[in-house]
């Protein structure tokens, strides 16, 4: 399903970097970064536009340094206090030439960068729901500052503002920009002074719309008849720059405000999962704003070596986020497991947002057991948001994994219809989960602005490596496969044809049947500005049957392993057939029904096969556990029942994560040799939490939550997990409850301290060994502190994790 993982650890040193099994609260030793020479890198491999990167460039840092992003993974102070930060005043030192401050120079004494959350810069910037004190800009757009002097500016006076970025500042690379104050930069860089009052400078400064991201140091350095100085570089003057979809010149811009609300200020969203015909969602929080979470995102970039002069491209930033997220290759933020053992880490299902996640991978350096796709597509979202690209979290239902790039899925059958499971390498997983983020594509032919596919999940490598996208969704809807990055996988992802082939008794393969409808069947991703579902599938593929969109199938499949697949179909479809399961319920026994119809005018005899199994989202199924068998008498333009009754005894023992079952269903008509094929999967409901306010939440002041579960199953259910979590609410909480009885009623109760005011998300999850994809939300509208200008930094008691919680109360069934 996935591959094997490689052994190549990108552009980290020889000895290869390998965590344990389960994080250690200590961090890993720094690998040796030199001693990697003579292989391909992975800009070479992953990315083109960074592989003319020599083997001497020096302007990247793992863990920090000078002038790295992510500082270092220094921490800031607070998360925040709503007052002013303290104006960074001068040491008295002059870093330039002898270090000498001779009389009548222009000294710098301090700077004030206007950078708390009150403050315009962060206000006009969109920045002020950070909960860090450090100035966060978005580029392309002027912010301001105040320079305090040792005597009043002269126009005889020249000012120069200087930004560095990485180990080896380079002003070709954009790694070191110089502002001279009152004269036009380059590339969209300027300063100008707009008020000069005694000792004090007030100046606008302007920022590129193609510069790096990332956390830049920042310098002032002046020249006068006395002679030059410096500012040294003060961690208190560190900036932060991230993309800027308000900026009309930024290839990441977004016109419509309501979509940038959405897909990129809004830290919570609906990831949905099961069936078509079931679907289940979930809150997530994405956390962008989260003390610590901008620090991981940019330790990401660091991690993974990427050239700082290439982080103002969002096409190789999403790049390689979309490989950092998943830890194949070079130990990434999350390790994916489909096994069903979560016993060395944490059940995907039980995660309720990206914050614990990033957290940890910021603080020990080790991967974070465990993930599946909605976990790698809810961390990449609060990642490309927190840089600033706008990103939504999107359901594809009845996603293909195709492994051969034929751009088909590929079912085959012995003579009798048997499936022989030794060639179906190719899987249709229950749904799939990714990413949309918005941009323009330079690298493309004009016509491919917009969304574009970004895919964490390692399921299969793109040049070596295990990442996918950026992909235009406008080369997904034509078939252009041909098209960077990618194209061919997710095609076949949403918009390929699932082909029964059969075997010949000359041991030949020939197509018996092609299921047109099965692949991609709905796209959903969460609406702007509600919590209501929206169904995008119109803008990955024309109208299923459409001329446009058998035109797109077949230019893909041209372009694949198997050109002529088409070109050998030959079937009847005298009978039809339709699978029904109904909505049932986790604990509960439930009915399959087969319906079979004529649409001839003759009668029509079918051997029907039915095979129940259950089966992994993935499309990974089990041992068949129940299967029936019966000869049907259609007459014509008639229809038949069959139905398969299932105990919750029979499936029981069998399930596995997300209650899901696949039902197989062959048969071959008599009459004109017609062959019947459908594979219909279908998912038990799991319980939701209940989550009730006890009483006002306001900033700054304790909280109260009560939550409520009843144990669906006559078992019980042991080791019971709570998960709490909720941005601007609470800070990712671990409770161990223990055992819950079988169907047994709990009720549990926690404080928690908001800190910062408006709507906020409160999300709970549930997990055990026997019970897990349960999951709740409310919706919390905290007030402001009386008098607050800001939200409250105290940590209290929300970070506690772990912790034993005593049940407020049991009740029976």
């Amino acid at each position: 399903m996935m591959g094997s993982p490689r052994s190549d650890v990108g552009r980290w040193g020889g000895s290869p970097w390998q965590p344990p099994a389960t994080p250690s609260p200590e961090p890993e030793p720094e690998p040796d970064t030199r001693s990697r020479r003579g292989s391909r890198s992975f800009w070479a491999r992953c990315c083109g536009c960074c592989s003319c990167r020599s083997g001497a460039d020096d302007d990247w840092e793992p863990h920090g340094g000078r002038g790295s992003s992510s500082g270092g993974r220094r921490r800031p102070d607070s998360r925040g206090s709503g007052s002013r930060r303290p104006v960074s005043r001068g040491s008295g030192v002059n870093a330039a030439g002898d270090g000498v401050i001779r009389e009548g120079m222009l000294v710098v004494t301090g700077v004030d960068l206007l950078s708390s959350r009150s403050d315009q810069n962060r206000r006009e910037h969109h920045t002020d729901e950070f909960e860090y004190d450090e100035l966060i800009l978005r580029r392309g757009q002027p912010f301001h500052m105040v320079l305090f002097l040792s005597r009043p500016y002269e126009s005889s006076d020249r000012i120069t503002l200087e930004l560095h970025i990485g180990n080896n500042p380079e002003v070709g690379k954009g790694t070191h920009v110089i502002i001279p104050v009152g004269k036009g930069g380059s590339g969209g860089w300027k300063a100008q002074v707009t008020k000069s009052s005694g000792q004090n400078l007030n100046l606008r400064v302007h920022t590129s719309p193609s510069a790096i991201i990332g956390k830049f140091q920042f310098t002032v350095r002046t020249h006068s008849e006395a002679g030059e100085f410096l500012l040294p570089f003060d961690p208190n003057n560190e900036i932060y720059i991230l993309f800027n979809p308000w900026c009309s010149e930024d290839i990441v811009y977004v016109e419509r405000e309501d979509w940038r609300q959405e897909y990129v200020l809004n830290e919570s969203g609906r990831i949905y999962y099961g069936t078509e015909a079931q679907i289940g969602e979930r809150t997530w929080n994405y956390g962008q704003f989260d003390h610590g979470v901008l620090d991981a995102c940019l330790y990401i970039l660091d991690r993974r070596g990427m050239p700082y002069g290439g982080r103002g491209d969002p096409v190789s930033v999403s790049r390689v986020i979309s490989a950092m997220v998943n830890s194949l290759d070079d130990n990434g933020v999350l390790i994916g497991n489909w096994s069903g053992d979560y016993s060395r880490g944490t059940n995907p299902s039980a995660w309720v947002g990206s914050v614990e996640i990033l957290l940890s991978y910021l603080r020990t350096g080790y991967s974070v057991p465990y993930g599946q796709c909605w976990v790698f597509a809810g961390v990449t979202t609060t990642v490309l948001r927190c840089l600033g690209l706008a990103t939504r979290t999107v359901t594809n239902f009845n996603s293909a994994h195709d492994t051969d790039t034929s751009l088909t899925m590929d079912i085959y059958f012995d003579e009798n219809m048997k499936p022989l499971e030794h060639l179906n390498h190719d899987s249709v997983w229950n749904f799939h989960v990714w990413n949309d983020c918005w941009m323009k594509r330079p690298d493309l032919p004009s016509g491919f602005t917009g969304w574009q596919v970004v895919d964490s999940t390692p399921q299969e490598t793109s040049s070596g490596i295990f990442c996918c996208g950026p992909c235009s969704v406008e080369s997904i809807k034509n078939g252009l496969v041909y098209m960077k990055y990618d194209t061919p996988f997710i095609f076949a992802e949403v918009n390929s044809d699932k082909v029964y082939w059969q075997r010949q008794d000359d041991g030949s393969f020939k197509i018996v049947y092609v299921e047109e409808k099965a692949i991609g069947t709905l796209i959903v991703t969460k609406a702007v500005g509600s919590n209501m579902r929206e169904d995008i599938t119109h803008i990955y593929k024309h109208p299923e049957g459409s001329e446009a969109e058998r035109k797109a199938v077949e230019t893909a499949a041209a372009h694949g392993s198997k050109p002529n697949v088409y070109a050998t179909r030959d079937s009847a479809d005298d009978v039809a057939i339709q699978v029904e399961a109904q909505d049932a319920a986790m604990g509960q026994d439930l009915m399959l029904a087969v319906v079979l119809t004529n649409r001839s005018s003759s009668r029509r005899t079918v051997k029907l096969h039915l095979y129940l199994s259950v089966s992994f989202y993935t499309g990974v199924t089990g041992s068949t556990f129940k299967e029936s068998k019966e000869e049907v008498v259609l007459a014509p333009k008639a229809s038949e029942r069959v139905t398969m009754p299932v105990a919750y005894k029979e499936y029981r023992p069998h399930l596995v994560d997300q209650g899901a079952m696949l039902l197989n269903v062959s048969g071959h008509v008599k009459e004109n040799g017609q062959v019947l094929a459908k594979q219909h999967t279908f998912r038990l409901r799991t319980p939701d939490l209940s989550l009730t306010l006890l009483g006002a939440a306001v900033v700054g002041q304790e909280c109260e939550v009560q939550i409520v579960f009843k144990n669906p199953l006559p078992v019980t259910l042991t080791n019971v997990v709570f998960r709490l979590e909720g941005s601007g609410l609470q800070r990712p909480k671990i409770l161990n409850v223990g055992d819950i009885g079988g169907n047994e009623t709990v009720t549990l109760r926690q404080t928690f301290v908001p800190v910062r005011p408006g709507p906020r998300q409160l999300i709970a999850s549930l997990d055990s060994p026997q019970l897990s994809q349960v999951h709740g939300v409310i919706q919390v509208d905290v007030a402001p502190a009386s008098g607050s200008g800001g939200f409250f930094s105290g940590t209290g008691d929300n970070n506690r994790s772990g912790e034993s919680i005593p049940m407020a109360s049991r009740g029976g069934a």
